[in-house]
């Protein structure tokens, strides 16, 4: 395979490479706030906080954390819903010099708890909503201080009132030093802190910009964000962006198309990062035709692949131009995009984004380069990619080899340099953006009583792009339902995890020596949809 192929059709404007200064995200932080001290940061609702402002309110929160006893390299988690209160408590964490840990505001009890036992997070910062299922395992965890978000009684409103604003952060080269601990999943399920330091996230930063931003306006655009600030793509691609930008960030708390809407035509919305699922809803909201939201001008779709269709839609309806990208926790995420002034290339990830090596290697032996077309492993090399996994060295010995992340995901790169994703060595399912582990939802289907064994893959769904099912072998005849094996799930598993179909099957298909074979049911599942699509009766269960 030849050499950085993809470099050849850079479109204009974009650089191969560019200089990554020796700064980490606290520092673009303080220079936004100098710079540009009296424009919008954020915007939620009726509530607007200059970058002055911003800094005053990290600033606070890092007193009131210094003040319960943090210390520099400590563990602060975040489960938090969407809100100008998540940024302040993500820069606050920075600027002390400790780690953020941030976590899925949906996680159910069993889920949260094994992450802040695995993190050691000694602090929480939480909203008060969310308590209740923090406070059923508080006493099996090495939690010291919990931070409730609220109401004007919470500990977050009291630090806010009675902390000063002045804060001494002392500058100095942190760029080598963990900053995040981003949680995600790996083959078996078991969930795994991706160590991301601070020369990762900022750099990532800049090689957006560096690819995506050629439309961009430093200190003039408006960002609505939808996207979960908890997950590592909306981290950099909107907070951490705008700040970089030193521009206003327009935040939902969850997203609604028809208020999305609202929001884009009010504020005249210039950039809106989304979902292949997001962008479906706005294309088929009842109000689209009634608002002119032709303001927006970059659009960037990650977490699942964009169908071609859904682009074409969303950019006559809008003028913008949609970017299909490609990233993954353990690259900060963002590794690869079509470009946004270049050829998209319809069912494409797109190119190697600045700054970014990768190949194609036989699946075998890792190291073999596959030749143009032909699928391998794909394996990515740049400034963005992780350190490695918290407390977990024989996973990291697995991923990060010779200088090179192995992601895990089969792909094939065309003449051009744009790749392509075939499939998903890790076998991940991805609903609405979400990744979800089909060991992890096996695990808690096992313990149902009447299941001998079971087996989940992803299936299609028009809305989510991926569904959760279900096969399952049970010890005897009648023993459960569908439904009483989906109510088992629940309260066990966060809402998106919970399959929303499952099949009771005599036998699960399998090696000679007892491994089951998923790929057997996909393709079993496959065949289903091509032959009921053929008679126009093909429905996903939900």
């Amino acid at each position: 395979m030849n050499e950085k192929v993809w470099l050849k059709n850079y479109p204009e404007g974009i650089k191969s490479t560019v200089e990554i200064p020796d700064e980490t995200m606290v520092d673009a932080f303080y220079r936004a706030a100098r710079q540009a001290s009296s424009h919008p940061a954020l915007i939620q609702g009726d509530r607007t906080l200059t970058y002055a402002e911003l800094k005053d309110a990290v600033h606070r929160i890092a007193n009131g954390l210094k003040s319960l006893g943090l210390q520099q390299g400590d563990r602060v988690a975040l489960m938090m819903n969407n809100s100008i209160d998540y940024v302040i408590s993500y820069y606050a964490i920075l600027a002390s010099d400790a780690i953020a840990v941030p976590h899925n505001p949906m996680y159910t009890e069993r889920e949260l708890h094994y992450q802040l036992n695995d993190s050691g997070a000694s602090y929480l910062i939480i909203d008060q909503e969310l308590a209740p299922v923090f406070k059923s395992v508080q006493g099996k965890t090495g939690v010291r201080e919990v931070i409730t978000v609220g109401d004007g009684q919470s500990v977050f409103s009291k630090m806010m009132k009675e902390q000063p604003a002045e804060f001494q952060w002392n500058p100095g080269d942190r760029t080598e030093e963990v900053a995040l601990l981003q949680y995600t999943g790996g083959t078996t399920g078991v969930s795994k802190g991706v160590m991301l330091t601070h020369r990762n996230i900022y750099a990532n930063v800049v090689q957006t910009h560096a690819f995506l931003g050629v439309h961009a306006n430093p200190g003039k655009e408006r960002l609505l964000n939808v996207l979960p600030l908890f997950h590592v793509y909306g981290m950099t691609v909107s907070m951490n962006y705008m700040i970089y930008l030193q521009s206003t960030m327009y935040i939902m708390r969850r997203f609604d198309s028809t208020k999305t809407l609202e929001i884009l035509e009010k504020n005249k919305i210039t950039m809106f990062p989304g979902t292949p699922t997001i962008y479906v809803a706005v294309n088929h909201d009842p109000a689209i035709h009634e608002r002119n939201i032709r303001s927006i001008h970059t659009c960037i779709s990650g977490s699942a692949p964009l169908p071609a269709e859904v682009k074409q839609q969303f950019e006559q309806l809008t003028g913008a131009k949609v970017a299909d990208a490609y990233g993954l926790s353990e690259a900060s995420p963002v590794t690869h995009s079509n470009p946004v002034n270049g050829i998209r290339k319809a069912g494409s990830m797109g190119m190697p984004v600045t700054n970014t090596d990768c190949r194609i290697v036989d699946i075998g032996d890792g190291k073999t380069k596959m030749p143009i077309g032909k699928p391998g492993e794909l394996i990515i090399r740049g400034p963005q990619v992780m350190k490695g996994y918290w407390n977990k060295p024989d996973e990291t010995e697995v991923a990060l080899r010779d200088g090179w992340l192995y992601t895990g995901d089969v792909a094939y790169m065309d003449e051009d340099g744009y790749c392509f994703i075939v499939s998903r060595k890790k076998e991940m399912i991805i609903a609405s953006g979400y990744n979800i582990y089909p060991r992890e939802i096996e695990e808690v289907i096992f313990t149902h009583p009447m299941v001998r064994e079971v087996a989940v893959i992803g299936i299609p769904d028009e809305y989510r792009g991926e569904t959760v099912k279900a096969f399952v072998v049970l010890k005897e005849e009648g023993g459960a339902t569908e439904e009483e094996l989906i109510e088992h799930c629940k309260g066990k598993l966060a809402k998106y995890k919970i399959p929303t179909a499952v099949e009771i099957i005599e036998e699960l298909p399998k090696t000679t020596v007892g491994k089951i074979l998923r790929r057997e049911l996909v393709k079993l599942e496959q065949n289903r949809h091509e032959s009921e699509s053929q008679d126009g009766e093909y429905a996903v269960k939900r």
